[in-house]
């Protein structure tokens, strides 16, 4: 049985940093990856799906091309080279590569699973080690639903496995996954019709900024239910027919192909944790401390399959925050502002507290709001819809949040993130001087109209 200083249990991006840092101490590692190296990611996650917006947007973009003087000859998808560009991009064998050629590194492509306390049995071979770090991943989450497994159903990985476009897609769920997926198709020139339980779209999101997502991707031609649930599925001549129920009434929808977006469950349930004495909290996601460490001593979980964040840049974060410790540092989780982005066009970006979650904790709230149609920068590209929503606390003039839907929101966001972190009060931001002409020169200007919730 073979010993390692350091075991990593998938190949995620928290992955990488934690190799960035371990490979020149020279200490025996061994990575373990039974699917494809570099997890979600680079495989089936945001570097597919952004070269799949950008094909998209292009494609809006020529389609508009009138409204800016410009006449095109008409707008024709040539999937082919759209899928060729896309898997051009996702290209793995650069990590795959680096990881095989460290001399202190011994690759594992098979499944790992635990057989006791920090010991793991890969393929034919059972391993232990000093420090194990669980990067596990997720997955699309799989509703249970009469006859879904008589279609052949797609999720996010097998969306991204398409030759053609969908005629009608019918999308079930309404968070991130689906619309961007909705969108991206939809500009492709696919009928888009969108399922989601709640009455909301982006249910973790204020209600404006969801009203305002779904006015934006209904002028692109995509339909919407609202409080509808899916009770049956069933194949059709058309491809597939979802039986819905909206408002006590039931309905049949019929379409090509059928997306099932409806949240991620964590990859736990692979791995045997109990054999090493490793807890999990009632969803399945493994249970941490500040600093990533487990109940198990001398194992770490790391990005998604933790449920502290379900994103690229938290897991990387993650592994700076157990690499920190490693040093004796005091970074932890809980100081942590949560930030992402919804990549739509225009694109949402989000940090801090919502407005809903700011008034419940408790916080003197004061908003401000700009619409993209007021900002001449957003007019001169002819990018109008959208807008900016920023709250203070009242009591201490610190950020409690930001919401920017609109032309650069995925960048400007990172900002008001830089802000937050440093503890710099709006107040220190409204002298900031920002380039003219751009979007994000108005944020602090957007602070002069701050008002009481």
């Amino acid at each position: 049985m073979r010993n390692f200083q350091h075991v990593i249990l998938g190949t995620g991006q928290a992955t990488g940093t934690l190799l960035g840092a371990l490979l020149p101490t020279g200490d025996s590692i061994a990575v373990i990856e039974g699917d494809r190296i570099g997890g979600t990611c680079v495989n089936t996650g945001c570097t597919p799906t952004k070269a799949l917006v950008a094909s998209a947007k292009v494609a809006h973009i020529v389609r508009r091309a009138p409204e800016y003087g410009v006449q095109p000859n008409g707008v024709e998808i040539d999937f082919e080279v759209v899928r060729a560009r896309m898997n051009g991009i996702r290209d793995n064998t650069g990590m795959a590569s680096w990881i095989r050629s460290a001399e202190n590194v011994s690759l594992f492509e098979d499944w790992g699973r635990f057989e006791g306390p920090r010991q793991i049995r890969v393929g034919d071979e059972s391993i232990t080690a000093d420090r194990i770090y669980i990067n596990g991943g997720a997955r699309a989450r799989v509703p249970e639903i009469p006859g879904l497994e008589s279609v052949p159903w797609l999720d996010n990985s097998r969306i991204l496995e398409l030759t053609e476009v969908p005629e009608h897609l019918i999308i079930l769920g309404g968070s991130y996954i689906a619309l961007e997926f909705g969108q991206i198709f939809r500009r492709f020139g696919a009928r888009i019709t969108v399922v989601e339980s709640g009455s909301q779209l982006v249910f973790r999101e204020d209600a404006d900024v969801a009203e305002s997502i779904k006015d934006i991707l209904e002028l692109e031609g995509i339909e919407f239910c609202l409080d509808s649930s899916a009770v049956r599925i069933a194949p059709d001549d058309a491809g597939v027919a979802v039986t819905i129920v909206q408002g006590g009434d039931e309905r049949v929808l019929t379409g090509s192909h059928f997306l099932v977006a409806v949240g991620r469950v964590p990859n736990s349930d692979l791995l045997n944790a109990e054999a090493a004495g490793i807890e999990l909290d009632e969803r399945g996601f493994i249970e941490v401390d500040d600093f990533c460490q487990t109940s198990a001593e001398g194992v770490f979980a790391l990005g998604d399959i933790n449920g502290h964040g379900a994103f690229t840049h938290t897991s990387v974060n993650d592994a700076e925050i157990v690499l920190d410790r490693m040093r004796g540092g005091t970074r932890k989780l809980s100081d942590r502002i949560p930030v992402y982005g919804l990549f739509i066009d225009p694109p949402l970006g989000r940090v801090g507290l919502t407005e809903k979650e700011a008034v419940e904790r408790g916080h003197t709230v004061l908003r401000a709001t700009k619409r993209m149609s007021q900002i001449t920068r957003a007019k001169e590209m002819g990018e109008t819809l959208g807008f900016a929503k920023l709250l203070v606390d009242g009591d201490t003039d610190q950020f409690l949040g930001a919401a920017i839907l609109g032309p650069g929101g995925d960048e400007i966001i990172n900002m008001f993130a830089a802000y937050m972190s440093g503890g710099l009060t709006w107040k220190d931001y409204r002298k900031s001087v920002l380039v003219h002409p751009t979007i994000s020169e108005l944020m602090p200007w957007t602070l002069d109209a701050l008002k009481p919730v």
